[in-house]
């Protein structure tokens, strides 16, 4: 079956989490699977769907620095998503060619990281049960989700890291914003530019490689009406404070 490939494109976060959810069910009603490479514009905390929003982000700080708030349709934990400093990918598929098993999904979607770090000249591991590593370092976090007859599984390779920026509107284990703080997350957390000096195009073009290869894929835009499904999802959900502040 032909893949396409979409992307690199840049959206805020309302359209984002839209256009995934408009192409599982363009994916589960017979469409082409799917990668979307994307970024966020503005800056953005993305919540996995089980979340308390309270418990996890300063929504007051978020508003008064322009930071958008979303809430995804899968689990997973809180995210800061900086402009500058992550590239953002979905592979979304019929769930008759994702193996069963949720870890073997993950495991599947995260070799096309691993082997795009690899091919930059960054070592990494899979780290179940959604994590990617490089020297016991965190670089990459995925999440998943079936629904509308599709598998999507969504991830955000760190490209650079602003951990000041990320303790003030993420209540991370409750760790203060304090040399100590950033210093502790630093051992635990790494990103590309830490490891390799490279522009983010490059890393760009190593993730489309390495999510490409095997596949017969062409390059290609959304359609009309996927755009109009997700503009449509943006609104009436993903801009919703029903939706966002529901638990």
């Amino acid at each position: 079956m032909k893949w396409r490939i979409i992307g690199p494109e840049t959206w805020n976060a309302a359209m984002n989490a839209a256009l995934d959810e408009a192409c599982m069910e363009f994916v589960g009603n017979g469409g082409q699977p799917t990668v979307r490479f994307y970024e966020w514009s503005p800056s953005a905390v993305v919540i996995g769907y089980f979340q308390k929003i309270h418990d996890e982000v300063d929504v007051e700080l978020c508003r008064q620095k322009g930071i958008d708030i979303v809430r995804r349709i899968s689990g997973g934990g809180a995210m800061y998503l900086d402009t500058h400093g992550e590239v953002t990918y979905s592979l979304i598929a019929p769930q008759h060619m994702m193996p069963n098993n949720i870890n073997e999904c993950y495991r599947l979607i995260c070799q096309h990281v691993i082997d795009a770090l690899a091919a930059i000249g960054i070592n990494t591991e899979f780290k179940p049960i959604n994590d990617i590593t490089s020297d016991g370092k965190k670089i990459s976090g995925n999440a998943l989700t079936r629904a509308n007859g599709s598998t999507m599984v969504h991830g955000t390779l760190l490209y650079d890291l602003n951990l000041e920026d990320m303790f003030k509107v993420l209540k991370v284990g409750g760790e203060k914003i304090s040399d100590k703080g950033i210093k502790s997350a630093e051992e635990r957390v790494t990103c590309v530019k830490n490891i390799i000096n490279i522009e983010k195009q490059h890393v760009k073009k190593a993730l489309f490689d390495a999510f490409s290869s095997g596949k017969d894929i062409e390059r290609t835009a959304w359609t009309e009406e996927e755009l109009k499904r997700a503009r449509e999802l943006a609104n009436i959900k993903y801009k919703n404070d029903e939706w966002t502040f529901r638990r």
